[in-house]
């Protein structure tokens, strides 16, 4: 069922508008104690300070309840209204929940009081009915209230205590899981340094000492064993990097940010990347030259990761084996998706391929079939020509 949310204010205003609209119509019909005898004014002003301590029955709930008291006891000497009676139990019921503790053992004190006095005293004048009577009147009038209140309070504190410690049980569960996967990153940080990356600076290290030995033995550079040892140095010298970029990512404390020398690289990096290939490629006469259409815009991480490969290999590769010329890279942001296009100056010489130089190929297109993208590579036109078309879309960023 459908409650309505009432603001606590506004609750309290229709309280004690209500409190006067109903007071007001008893008074109309004289429906109160004696109105031959009693004095109207009288009445109505115990009805009116009612309903006036109805508005600060949150913020000042002392006040509110020791006045009321007091309007109360003239109202039962000089006119009981059934409205201002009712009007009381609920100043009585918000001290408890909104007071101090204190306030619900001195209101069982002065409601058991004034219910012993009254039923003594009706006792008294009209007998034993009479006095059960009032002692049953009364109890509702002073003590329900007050018993009311003290329950609602306990089991809002006791549902207090129980979020907080809910919160507290989820907290724990959560360092605790940090803590198990900040343990279990930090092992497999260790395991790669231990064993992944002392080979790769083993095989980096022989593979100089290698290059060493044939220098020394006048090998010329463009020797298939020149070229292989080159090859074995630079992958190993490129994995070792990546490498210590991986284990700084899993050696991340965790807390929100991570390392930014350890980041994933991305496109807004291919300008340090052509112009790394730019001087690398100034003694073999190749330039590099890069345009980029349309807007980058807000590219998902995956995306951007397998671009950068792409290109980066790309550009490796025709250091390795394009022939002297121009490199063009162009770089196309559509709305939809992003297309790399790579075109080097084809060099097709007997002898030239080397053990493994495919692999980049490989590596490439599993890249772009991974973000359920094209890619393609091959001779076209006098050039080697690589085409990778990635999406752009969420679903490609859910499946990397």
């Amino acid at each position: 069922m459908f409650v309505p949310s009432v603001p606590k204010h506004q609750l309290d205003r229709l309280i004690a508008l209500c409190g006067l609209l109903g007071g007001g119509v008893l008074i109309a019909f004289r429906v109160y104690d004696r109105p031959e005898v009693n004095p109207l004014w009288l009445v109505l002003l115990t009805l009116v300070v009612m309903a006036a301590l109805e508005l600060v029955r949150r913020t000042r709930p002392v006040l509110a309840v020791t006045v009321g008291g007091l309007a109360v006891a003239v109202c039962l000497t000089w006119g009981s209204l059934l409205a201002t009676l009712i009007m009381y139990t609920d100043l009585l019921y918000a001290a408890v929940i909104y007071g101090p503790r204190r306030v619900s053992m001195v209101l069982h004190l002065t409601g058991g009081g004034t219910v012993l006095a009254l039923s003594g005293l009706a006792w008294w004048r009209g007998g034993t009915s009479t006095g059960l009577l009032v002692v049953v009147v009364s109890s509702l009038l002073f003590l329900v209230p007050v018993w009311t209140g003290d329950l609602v309070r306990k089991h809002r504190e006791e549902a207090e205590a129980e979020r907080l410690r809910a919160e507290q049980t989820a907290l724990l569960s959560e360092m605790d899981r940090r803590e198990a996967v900040g343990a279990e990153r930090a092992r497999m940080a260790r395991e790669l340094h231990d064993v992944v990356a002392n080979h790769l600076s083993a095989i980096a290290i022989h593979a100089t000492g290698a290059q060493s030995v044939a220098r020394r033995r006048q090998l010329p550079a463009d020797d298939p064993l020149v070229e292989v040892l080159a090859v074995i140095r630079e992958n190993s010298v490129q994995g070792l990097a990546e490498m210590r970029r991986m284990i700084g990512l899993l050696r991340d404390s965790g807390g929100g940010e991570a390392d930014e020398s350890y980041a994933a690289p991305d496109l807004a990096a291919v300008d340090a990347l052509v112009a790394k290939a730019r001087a690398a490629g100034q003694d073999v006469g190749l330039d590099f030259e890069l345009t980029q259409e349309g807007e980058p815009g807000r590219i998902p991480a995956p995306v951007g990761l397998a671009a950068y490969r792409i290109v980066q290999e790309s550009l490796t590769n025709a250091l390795k084996h394009a022939g002297p010329g121009l490199v063009r890279l162009r770089l196309e942001f559509g709305p939809e998706e992003l297309r790399i296009a790579v075109d080097s100056p084809y060099r097709a010489e007997a002898g030239r391929e080397l053990p493994g130089a495919r692999a980049g190929l490989v590596g490439m297109g599993e890249r772009a079939a991974l973000l359920d993208g094209s890619f393609e590579a091959g001779p076209r036109g006098g050039h080697w020509s690589v085409r990778a078309v990635l999406p752009r879309g969420r679903e490609s960023e859910g499946r990397a």
